[in-house]
C-alpha cells in the first residue's frame, strides 16, 4: 500500500514538473512571437523568463500579457 501512495506521489510530482515547464515554454513563445520589438520590454521580459522560470512566466502572464492584448489585441 504504501508503494503504491509513493508512486501516485512521484506522478503528481513529474505530472506537475511537466506542467510548470510547458507553461514556461508557452509564454516564452508567447512573449517572443507577439511582443512588440520597439522598445526594451520583450528583452527584458524575455531574460525575467529565463532567469526566474516559471515564476518570470506567470509574471508575464498576469501582468505583462493581458496588458498586451488589451493594447494591441494579440
Amino acid at each position: 500500500m504504501d508503494s503504491m501512495i509513493f508512486g501516485l506521489l512521484i506522478l503528481a510530482v513529474v505530472a506537475f514538473i511537466i506542467l510548470q515547464l510547458v507553461m514556461w515554454i508557452w509564454m516564452l513563445v508567447d512573449c517572443l512571437q507577439n511582443e512588440p520589438s520597439t522598445g526594451n520590454d520583450k528583452v527584458i521580459w524575455v531574460l525575467l523568463m529565463v532567469f526566474l522560470g516559471v515564476i518570470g512566466s506567470l509574471l508575464y502572464y498576469f501582468i505583462r500579457r493581458p496588458q498586451r492584448i488589451e493594447q494591441l489585441g494579440k
